[in-house]
């Protein structure tokens, strides 16, 4: 007896909701190496909600003619949905910005002289803010931290809107090239291996602390650079 076409788009609807199916494991293992760099106030289970709706989208309307990997088509995607999630956790302000900008300086000035990262309750006191805003603009600033590093240094918000992609590369590699080992290796391993803070820190045998530091380093550096050329909006 001949499929109707009801049957065939219910066969197919199948079909391709089993495709997504055979690829939550990974989308699992994507979203825990996601988890594993966020605070713990992200839900896990949201990250793997928010994939799973992306790739059953995506199972529906994928074209084997077109992309012969499945998940080489959809891991860009599922990731990119993730990060929309996140950006809806973290909308963050000018004012934050520049809070947190703030934040990271004190940091840095107070590891350099201590070995260790300041407690909130110390920053409150150097900036003048309350503690819940300082402990606000730190978990907005891990969410933060996994977006892209364009991202990071607002190319998408309101500075470095006159620069292209490729020239911000192109900085971020000149800039590297001048930074310490550590500082390349903590890039290298944190934004393409996609390891975390703490796994980085023992590869590296030194503190999470330090290499949040060694981080926002970079981060500071390469925004220097663009404010010294005057290519930062």
């Amino acid at each position: 007896m001949p499929m109707t076409s009801n049957g065939y788009q219910s066969a197919l609807k199948r079909s391709q909701d089993s495709l997504a199916l055979d690829y939550l494991p990974a989308l699992k293992a994507m979203a825990y190496r996601l988890k594993e760099r966020l605070p713990a106030s992200v839900d896990f289970s949201d990250l793997i909600s928010i994939g799973t709706e992306e790739l059953i989208k995506l199972a529906r309307k994928y074209d084997s003619s077109l992309n012969d990997s499945f998940w080489g088509y959809a891991r860009p995607r599922v990731q990119g949905a993730m990060l929309d999630y996140l950006r809806s956790l973290d909308p963050l302000s000018r004012n934050m910005r520049t809070l947190i900008k703030r934040i990271d300086k004190a940091i840095s000035t107070y590891y350099n002289e201590h070995q260790e990262e300041p407690d909130n309750a110390y920053l409150s006191k150097v900036l003048g803010e309350s503690e819940e805003k300082i402990k606000e603009a730190r978990v907005a600033s891990e969410i933060y931290n996994v977006m892209p590093i364009d991202e990071q240094l607002g190319k998408q918000e309101e500075t470095l809107e006159s620069i292209e992609r490729e020239e911000l590369i192109a900085v971020i590699s000149q800039v590297l090239e001048h930074a310490t080992p550590n500082e390349q290796l903590v890039v290298q391993l944190y934004y393409y291996e996609e390891l975390s803070f703490k796994e980085i820190s023992q590869v590296l045998e030194v503190s999470e602390a330090r290499v949040s530091q060694l981080h926002r380093a970079v981060i500071r550096k390469v925004r220097q650079y663009l404010e010294e050329r005057g290519l930062d909006g």
